[in-house]
């Protein structure tokens, strides 16, 4: 049995216009999501800037009401849950956000941030929260001294260790990482990925690991969810996706790649066109308009996610 499961997931959010603010359409941010993640498996998804990366994640940790469908986790439907009902899961599941510098209260200390959390949910007695919030401190690379520091004394890789040890310090079973190294220096980004690789074996965590590098998720995730415009087009294990994608959506993620040998003079792939508007979303497939293979059909029915392969799923009439 999967730990987190959706069927037919939807995230919309209204706009309002007009005189009496009243709601004028939506914003399509999650659109028909069914995706299942196993126990210890970290699951890669990507996609452009503005693409429901972000929103998926969390409306999975129901950060984010749903406007549909339905969230499992642990065999349990969480859709519907009040604040209350959700207590008991918030210890289960937890995020690390994008951004370091926004994520922390700048008024409160390293070793507040972490006590918070570790007293809400009972992690360990009173009488040892001290010495577990210094223990966890020294988990992520950081000396037990800076539990009395400020957000503001901390560089920008310093920070994202802080928000890893906030999200580990409840132990939970699954840990969405929302492009947390995306916000930090290239030569940070590889020290946060391994420690992450490191925590994830260690805490034994399944995981959902966003970013916009497929070089990153591939190196880092078992598994990749390819989202355009709120549907998820692809999604194909890790070590195939260099050699057997297939949409060509995901091919053309792959031919803007940076290439790693400067002999190899390929030219990159550049899309044509805009991303369709997703507050008024495109009658058949959501790309269409963008795509190289386009055929009439294209325009007129959105093809729905089918397993071409064991383990590998594609949403495209052009595929056979």
């Amino acid at each position: 049995m999967p730990l987190v499961e959706t069927q037919n997931l939807c995230t919309h959010f209204p706009v309002r216009g007009g005189v009496l603010n009243r709601v004028v359409g939506h914003v399509h941010a999650v659109n028909g999501v069914n995706l299942s993640i196993r126990e210890g498996e970290t699951v890669g998804v990507v996609g452009e800037s503005g693409c429901g990366k972000s929103t998926l994640g969390k409306t999975l940790t129901r950060l984010i009401d749903p406007t549909s469908g339905v969230i499992a986790f642990d065999g349990d439907d969480i859709t519907g849950f009040s604040h209350e009902e959700l207590l008991p899961y918030r210890r289960r599941m937890q995020i690390i956000f994008q951004d370091p510098y926004s994520s922390l209260n700048p008024r409160m200390t390293v070793g507040a941030h972490i006590k918070e959390a570790v007293r809400k949910h009972n992690v360990v007695p009173a009488a040892e929260i001290d010495g577990y919030v210094d223990e966890m401190i020294k988990t992520v690379g950081l000396r037990p001294e800076v539990r009395e520091r400020f957000p503001h004394e901390f560089s920008g890789g310093q920070r994202q260790r802080v928000g890893i040890a906030r999200a580990l310090c409840v132990k939970p079973d699954f840990v969405v990482a929302d492009e947390p190294v995306s916000a930090l220096d290239v030569s940070v980004q590889a020290q946060v990925l391994n420690l992450m690789t490191d925590l994830k074996d260690e805490f034994g965590l399944t995981m959902m690991f966003i970013s916009h590098d497929l070089k990153v998720v591939e190196h880092f995730c078992d598994r990749i969810l390819v989202m355009y415009l709120g549907f998820v087009v692809e999604e194909i294990p890790s070590d195939e996706i260099e050699t057997n994608a297939l949409h060509p959506y995901t091919q053309a993620l792959l031919g803007a790649n940076p290439i790693d040998d400067p002999d190899d003079r390929r030219p990159l792939t550049v899309l044509e066109g805009d991303v369709p508007s997703p507050f008024k979303l495109p009658k058949g497939c959501p790309f269409a308009g963008r795509c190289p293979k386009v055929m009439d059909r294209c325009r007129v029915d959105r093809p729905v996610l089918e397993e071409k392969s064991p383990a590998h799923r594609v949403a495209c009439w052009a595929v056979e």
